[in-house]
């Protein structure tokens, strides 16, 4: 196990769920991403790219609810600002994306 963290800590992540609403090709990103923007409810809409176009494609994520983290700062990726973190599980070189299993409001804190 890694560092050991206080609930205190844990509790300054801002874990929240949204929904995909538009997902495009990201070219020119290192590794292969797609650049998806994602309504958070009453906190806004926010971009994030996410490298998981090996087990996703674009149409099957559109709708699709994720976890993301709302409270990391920007970050420049090539021509494109990552407004939050998108989270998965690493299988691998694969990439299982996070979500509620039934639908819940955008926004929603995951606690």
């Amino acid at each position: 196990m890694n560092n050991t963290i206080t609930f205190e800590d844990f509790t300054k992540v801002d874990l929240r769920i949204g929904t995909i609403i538009e997902v495009n090709d990201f070219p020119e990103a290192r590794y292969p991403a797609f650049q998806l923007t994602i309504d958070f409810g009453d906190l806004g809409v926010k971009k994030s790219s996410a490298q998981i176009t090996e087990l996703y494609a674009k149409e099957e994520l559109l709708n699709r609810q994720i976890v993301a983290v709302l409270n990391f700062p920007k970050k420049q990726i090539a021509k494109f600002m990552s407004e939050c973190l998108v989270l998965g599980a690493v299988n691998g070189k694969d990439v299982i994306l996070l979500s509620p299993e039934v639908k819940v409001k955008n926004g929603a804190v995951v606690a």
